[in-house]
């Protein structure tokens, strides 16, 4: 190649790097000005808009129809019930061994009683017999008398002894088991309630109320063994007990329920509804709830493409066949539509929107 032809290419190499440097030159201004526009362009993608104070809630996001259904949002309106205030509590079912066993010698001793009585009853006759042969010419020595008459007093004592042991054991049992179960136990034909107790139809609980509680018969019970999914069985009071219990504070109650699934000795959860405090509200359900920061929120539709984040509260569960969620009688309304199928998608989309503004601090 001859000295002209390379100095042309080395000319045209020249040329052409100092076009690219310009080319990059001049085209930076353009390119932000590019990024800056797309980046406006995917800001403008976001949902969340801004929150509007008279809205109660603390997010608002903006989700057209179209893309409402390609979603699969779906909404439910919440309905009004009503709400029967009770109070927790928890029980025993408790063993009636002792107290099966306390009414045996009891119904004992009143049975060695009767023996000792008709034995009394025979030495006085006797007795009479015997001072009468004794007062007609000494046909019965006076030694045959005195004799009689100790075994008489000897009788007498025993039925001392006997009546005092049935108090004991009776009052025994009113110290353990409460005035009510005494006097069922001591009776010679028991009720109904005691006899389902004694066959094992029904079984005794002993329930611990909160100190401000004051349940009677009226007041109805809801138990569940504990750690079970069984729907509520419904106890019937029986009375104060005389024991508390070691484990929970508060005052004690009888209650007898159905034996069915209860065992001796099984803990129960229990639920005393207060016929006084009912109030209205709504049930938010299971699948409209989305837990962020440990807080239960709902997103309710205020508008055709318009949704708010609502905290709701959670201290009561409502578990039904109808409906399952948390009550609430302040936070949402009846007639709020909110969310129950979608709501962690507009969850997530908002908390991507946080993420985006944390990053362009």
């Amino acid at each position: 190649m001859s000295r002209k032809a390379m100095m042309i290419i080395g000319i045209q190499a020249f040329l052409i790097i100092v076009l690219f440097w310009l080319l990059v030159f001049y085209g930076k201004d353009e390119y932000e000005e590019l990024g800056a526009e797309l980046d406006e362009e995917v800001e403008t993608r976001s949902l969340v808009t801004e929150h509007d104070s008279n809205d109660a809630g603390v997010a608002t996001l903006v989700l057209p129809v179209a893309l409402q259904k390609q979603s699969g949002l779906q909404f439910t309106r919440l309905q009004a019930t009503t709400h029967q205030a009770s109070s927790a509590a928890f029980g025993t079912v408790e063993s009636i061994d002792s107290l099966v066993e306390l009414r045996t010698r009891y119904f004992a001793a009143l049975a060695d009683g009767n023996v000792i009585r008709s034995n009394i009853a025979s030495a006085e006759q006797k007795l009479q017999r015997l001072k009468l042969l004794n007062q007609d010419d000494k046909n019965v020595s006076d030694r045959v008398v005195q004799e009689a008459e100790a075994l008489l007093n000897s009788e007498k004592a025993k039925l001392g002894a006997s009546s005092t042991s049935a108090n004991g054991i009776r009052d025994n049992i009113r110290q353990l088991w409460g005035s009510t179960l005494a006097n069922w136990a001591t009776q010679n034909t028991p009720n109904n309630t005691f006899q389902g107790l004694l066959q094992h139809r029904d079984v005794l609980l002993k329930v611990t109320l909160p100190f401000d509680v004051v349940p009677d018969k009226n007041t109805m019970l809801n138990i569940t063994p504990m750690g079970a999914v069984s729907q509520f069985i419904q106890a019937k009071f029986i009375s104060e007990a005389a024991l508390s219990d070691s484990t929970v504070q508060g005052k004690t109650y009888y209650y007898h329920a159905p034996a069915g699934n209860l065992r001796t000795n099984m803990r129960v959860s229990a639920r005393l509804e207060k016929q006084d405090k009912v109030t209205t509200g709504v049930i938010v359900p299971h699948q409209a709830v989305v837990w962020y920061a440990n807080q239960a929120w709902v997103y309710q539709k205020t508008g055709a493409e318009k949704f708010v984040r609502r905290l709701i509260n959670t201290d009561i569960e409502i578990e039904s066949e109808a409906i399952s969620g948390w009550y609430n009688t302040a936070e949402v309304a009846e007639n709020d539509e909110v969310v129950v199928s979608g709501a962690q998608l507009l969850l997530s989309e908002e908390l991507k929107y946080q993420i985006q503004n944390e990053n362009e601090d």
